[in-house]
């Protein structure tokens, strides 16, 4: 690995010129023409009647699967685009243009789906018997059942068509209100005006007094955007719900299970197990709350760090401890991130303009990835290279196959991430320098879990009763303030001695059109994964080949299938969740074990 890592990522290597490339204007003119000709493929189509017929529709299904890798690709440069700078107005054009593409592809896919919905069965099954169509078979599977259950193909490509504009467009009027939110703070005496990316990393500071002095601007300045954010958030619920009474769909968790290939049941039992080891965890936030000098831990406490880290953690520090305990698990793995390191895949400077969070985003037609943070040297930040890289590993073992079957749903997809930085998190604990440094990074660790059981729980419950709410009409920010603070109060069990009402203000995943509920699959995630985790320690060097297996297998099965095929295991029943849990268990035990003289 190189010695003198870059802190941003090359851009250049996809599309030279950033938001202004000539490359990247014909790339899209290109694929806009051939979406218009394989649209016109689709519209001459008809249902096939005999298994001869349906090889009329090899040529489509290859010229749509080019066409969807083609347009990720393009998407996921102009993403990049606009997280590295929030102010590239040129970027926000593209990426509606993008939008309208992907539109114009959903379109063609409903009316390509219609056609497998009124195939016979008889042609249906000599169909996916063929050579050729049995390794998609499952995708288009799903795909036919899925149509049967929406509007004619007309009325879903009309909705489609009104969502660039109406559904999407009030996600990206977010996005606009982000960008216009600056803090302003004190830094060595001099006030100056901070991102939300990067104040958001003050609620972390190790003084409190950081944190609450930052904790009351933060919900100032959200405050101030809230009737914005409000109108956002009530027109997409109001759009996604008229949609799905449109198609006589009356739960709204219905569309997010499907599309994360998974059954209400295994969502009831891993949020069972949560629940009933949720005490144990209280016990930790006891303990951590005593160790701060404070009664009770209040939100922005939660993530306050514990023990002290002998010093800040180079990129260049991070990147060599990732690629030693990937090694560890993977030879393949640690190759991979080794490779990302190298190619400046990875955008981490610390800098303003960019916008907050972290992400993975994947380039089918280049076959390589690229990683958005803001990397500033903390425990937590290695954690989250670590767990982007993940996903970007995942990805790469697909790479071979075909498009269709590439297409691996959130919950999995989070699994990948979350193995990642499990595999370092737990080296760093173990290699630390001394009791001190053992703990704060076992704290780190514990806090993820507390992110997991408790954070995303509570988001979990605030969109579920938001959404129940909404069909009876728009919710004031006052409404909206209270309903959050009732989850928080829920998912935490009630433990903290302040809440953070405006959350679902700053946090973007409410907003996210691609993906309805941007919760609960992170949880399953971290539990899968903790799951897998739990084989993995048991079996040694032996399961590093069953994981790419199974992460090959995340686009074309059922996350019970997945389950059992790979691990043996019934995710609608408790026995796996709970040898999950057991893993938190242990670190909880360790924590109170190493502070029980602190307290």
């Amino acid at each position: 690995m190189n010695n003198d890592l870059k802190l941003t990522w090359d851009l250049e290597s996809i599309f030279p010129g950033g938001s202004a490339s000539t490359e990247y204007q014909a790339y899209l003119n290109t694929l806009e023409k051939d979406l218009g000709k394989l649209k016109k493929d689709i519209e001459a189509a008809s249902a096939p009647k005999s298994a001869l017929d349906t090889k009329v529709f090899d040529a489509i299904i290859d010229s749509m699967g080019s066409c969807i890798a083609r347009l990720s690709e393009g998407s996921a440069f102009v993403s990049c685009l606009q997280a590295q700078d929030q102010h590239d107005k040129k970027a926000v054009q593209l990426s509606g243009r993008v939008t309208t593409l992907y539109a114009l592809l959903q379109t063609i896919m409903t009316q390509f789906d219609d056609i497998l919905g009124r195939t016979d069965d008889a042609t249906w099954t000599a169909w996916m018997d063929r050579d050729e169509i049995r390794p998609i078979a499952f995708v288009l599977n799903e795909s036919r059942d899925q149509a049967r259950e929406k509007m004619s193909p007309e009325l879903e490509s009309l909705a489609l068509d009104l969502a660039v504009d109406g559904y999407h467009g009030w996600s990206d009027h977010y996005d606009t209100v982000v960008s216009h939110v600056k803090i302003p703070f004190e830094v060595d005496g001099e006030t100056v005006l901070l991102s939300a990316g990067q104040a958001h990393n003050k609620l972390y500071d190790a003084d409190k007094e950081v944190r609450d002095a930052m904790f009351v601007k933060w919900k100032e300045a959200w405050a101030d955007k809230a009737d914005f954010c409000g109108d956002a958030l009530n027109h997409l619920g109001g759009f996604r719900l008229k949609l799905y009474e449109r198609r006589g769909w009356d739960e709204v968790l219905k569309e997010p299970l499907a599309i994360n290939r998974m059954s209400n049941e295994t969502l009831d039992a891993m949020w069972g197990v949560i629940q009933e080891n949720k005490p144990k965890l209280l016990k930790y936030m006891e303990r951590k709350a005593k160790l701060l000098g404070i009664d009770r831990l209040s939100w922005v406490d939660v993530d306050a760090p514990i023990g002290k880290v002998s010093s800040k953690v180079s990129y260049q520090e991070a990147a060599e401890t990732i690629v030693e305990q990937f090694r560890k698990f993977s030879p393949k793995m640690a190759d991979f991130a080794e490779m990302a390191f190298d190619k400046s895949w990875i955008e981490a400077e610390d800098r303003p303009g960019k916008r907050p969070g972290g992400f993975c985003t994947s380039l089918p037609v280049s076959q390589a990835t690229r990683i958005f943070m803001t990397y500033s040297g903390t425990a937590s930040n290695v954690s989250t290279l670590a767990h982007e890289l993940g996903h970007g590993y995942h990805q790469h073992v697909m790479d071979d196959l075909p498009v269709f079957n590439q297409n691996y749903a959130m919950n999995v997809a989070e699994t990948a991430s979350t193995l990642a930085e499990m595999i370092v998190a737990d080296a760093m604990v173990k290699k630390a320098g001394d009791d001190q440094e053992k703990l704060a990074l076992l704290e780190d660790k514990i806090q993820r879990s507390v992110a997991f059981y408790m954070n995303i729980h509570a988001r979990f419950l605030f969109e579920t009763r938001f959404y129940e709410k909404r069909k009876n009409g728009l919710l004031s920010v006052q409404e909206l303030n209270d309903l959050m603070e009732e989850a928080q109060k829920e998912a935490y069990c009630d433990a903290l001695s302040a809440y953070e009402p405006t959350f679902w203000c700053s946090k973007l995943h409410f907003y996210i059109t691609g993906v309805p509920f941007y919760n609960f699959p992170y949880t399953f995630g971290y539990m899968f994964s903790t799951g897998i985790y739990a084989q993995a320690l048991q079996q040694g060097s032996s399961f590093a080949d069953k994981y790419d297996a199974l992460l090959q297998d995340t686009g074309s099965m059922t996350v019970e299938e997945l389950a059992k095929k790979h691990l043996n295991a019934d995710l609608t029943g408790r026995e796996f969740w709970q040898s999950a849990s057991d893993l938190l268990t242990q670190d909880i035990e360790e924590f109170l074990s190493m502070t029980e003289d602190m307290a």
